[in-house]
């Protein structure tokens, strides 16, 4: 009977230290046990002008609800016009330190003379994150992250948040850079540190950068600040299978149908799903050969179909300003 006893007794301690690891930042920010909840995120305001009316469409006339502002770009103005006739926009930085394309870049706001780490033979950032890995240090990297959020605020507004463009800022020779500004300023960053398991399986994330992602979003959490469980950027290389016609109706049809199947495959817990709507023009296709993905994002997220799907499944949908809210009220 002891010995019954204490395999009892062993049992429910290793299940209770289970669900305390298992516990989502979603619960701990007082969201329900065993539901998702979702931002729907669109990346790239500000790049031009087509993003900037993709972005506002799928905010104003779609279900996505968040966006962030790439602020070395030439239509940030005009965005920020938007922001200041919607000033509930749940909006952050979208922190550049690459300008990928080849007939349209962007500079560092820091200067070259100040930051010769981050720009190439053109004076433009690099084009890839290996080349900003590679060239760039930590204090130039910090320096152009600052002077980014000291952009954003001059016209008048606080951001909501700091996310990373393509990512640079999660190598891990950048990343307590981003936390610490994070934590000096008092900004929520995009960082998923719970369970993430769409981003790790997507990327193929080692365990030891798995280890260190939960020790910074720890980190992230003692400061007072919300963390996310998971992130999905996976839509940006959803392309209509071969053979099938290049319409509106087929491109929003597929990608809803991916969003959809998306949401099912994620976890409980507070998952940011990264998108890139544009209006795309002529123009825009001088720039990036991407005009037809991110329009079907967009197409998709003004779809009343997936709107419906996210409501019957009990999806809820969130925004920084509200977990911002809700970590306030965390002990």
């Amino acid at each position: 009977m002891k010995r019954v006893l204490t395999c009892l007794l062993l049992t429910t301690l290793t299940n209770l230290s289970v669900n305390a690891q298992t516990e989502t930042y979603a619960e701990k920010l007082g969201f329900p046990k065993g539901k998702k909840v979702v931002i729907f995120h669109v990346d790239d305001a500000g790049m031009s002008y087509e993003s900037n009316v993709g972005t506002m469409n799928a905010i104003d006339k779609g279900i996505a609800n968040s966006t962030s502002v790439m602020m070395p770009c030439g239509w940030v103005p005009q965005f920020f016009d938007y922001l200041k006739k919607h000033p509930n926009t749940d909006s952050g930085v979208h922190l550049t330190l690459t300008s990928e394309w080849d007939n349209y870049r962007w500079t560092p706001l820091v200067g070259c003379k100040n930051a010769p780490g981050l720009c190439d033979e053109q004076g433009a950032f690099w084009h890839s994150v290996a080349q900003v890995v590679q060239h760039a240090s930590a204090d130039e990297v910090e320096a152009e992250i600052r002077a980014q959020l000291a952009r954003y605020r001059a016209f008048g507004l606080q951001p909501t948040h700091m996310d990373s463009h393509m990512g640079t800022l999660f190598d891990p020779k950048f990343i307590m850079s981003y936390a610490k500004v994070a934590m000096d300023e008092k900004i929520p960053v995009l960082f998923p540190a719970g369970h993430a398991s769409l981003i790790f399986k997507a990327n193929n994330v080692p365990a030891p950068m798995q280890k260190l992602a939960q020790q910074v979003g720890k980190q992230l959490w003692d400061a007072g600040l919300p963390v996310l469980d998971d992130l999905d950027g996976t839509s940006y290389g959803w392309v209509l299978p071969a053979g099938m016609p290049v319409t509106d109706a087929n491109i929003q049809t597929y990608k809803t149908k991916k969003f959809i199947e998306l949401i099912k495959s994620a976890k409980p817990g507070l998952t940011y799903i990264i998108m890139h709507c544009t209006s795309p023009t002529p123009t825009f296709d001088q720039i990036s050969g991407s005009g037809q993905t991110r329009k079907g994002d967009m197409l998709a997220m003004m779809d009343p179909v997936l709107k419906a799907f996210v409501e019957k499944e009990g999806i809820i949908v969130t925004t920084w300003k509200e977990l911002t809210e809700r970590r306030k009220k965390v002990n």
